[in-house]
């Protein structure tokens, strides 16, 4: 099964500071029939404006994803954690038992990012907040592990969120492959971050999104150079 949905197609929530793109129910934005994907919960793509964003807020129980897409976004939590992410790298925040953060884009011009939140494989706990420079370089023409919730995946580099999930990235050429095997029960949610790219056929342009489960494998051809994706694997009693 793989069901493609435009970026046209998500719900647009316009807070003139923020344009918010859901791929799935959140905020204002309700449909009980985009209540998620697996354990994935929500999937914002946010452009905020220079010089604002999130005040501090609250959350708990969730592992939340930040990937950056252009410019950059400045955390600061509760934690006395700060840091400054910018495009192509990731921020994780394991919420646990509670945290309270913000983020802002205090540069000059826009930032536009994708927000994932994923549930965790137990609730409560310490939170956590990390984050890692990933050169856009280094997952050329492969694709590379950002966030995992596997020992394995941390140790060989990735960032660590508490989850049975990854995150997965990559950027090709025109005319470069990747192939993905997927184990029974996966599931997997795949954007597209900059031009476009043909998986198993289906052709998703930059913010466009493919809900995939029940594949055996993934074929992913870039179409024009610098094609840029993420997608998030999932599955209950992942190893």
């Amino acid at each position: 099964m793989m069901e493609k949905r435009e970026f046209a197609d998500l719900a647009h929530v316009n807070h003139d500071w923020l344009q918010a793109r859901h791929h799935f129910s959140f905020g204002k934005y309700w449909d009980p029939d985009r209540m998620g994907f697996g354990p994935i919960r929500v999937w914002n793509d946010d452009e905020i404006a220079p010089q604002t964003g999130f005040p501090m807020h609250p959350h708990q129980n969730m592992e939340i994803i930040t990937y950056v897409r252009k410019g950059a976004i400045t955390h600061r939590d509760n934690m006395g954690n700060e840091g400054r992410t910018e495009a192509g790298d990731v921020q994780v925040m394991s919420a646990g038992s509670g945290v309270m953060h913000s983020e802002y884009n205090l540069e000059h011009d826009e930032t536009r990012l994708f927000q994932i939140w994923i549930e965790p494989r137990a609730a409560g706990g310490s939170p956590r907040w990390d984050a890692k420079a990933f050169p856009r370089g280094s997952r050329s023409g492969k694709l590379e592990i950002l966030a995992s919730g596997f020992d394995k995946d941390v140790e060989a580099g990735a960032l660590m969120i508490r989850a049975d999930a990854r995150l997965y990235g990559a950027t090709l050429q025109k005319g470069q492959t990747v192939h993905h095997d997927v184990a029974p029960g996966d599931h997997l949610y795949l954007v597209g971050s900059a031009g476009r790219v043909l998986v198993n056929g289906e052709e998703i342009a930059a913010r466009d999104s493919l809900a995939i489960r029940d594949v055996e494998t993934l074929t992913i051809t870039g179409l024009d150079d610098e094609s840029e994706f993420v997608f998030v694997e999932t599955q209950s009693g992942m190893h």
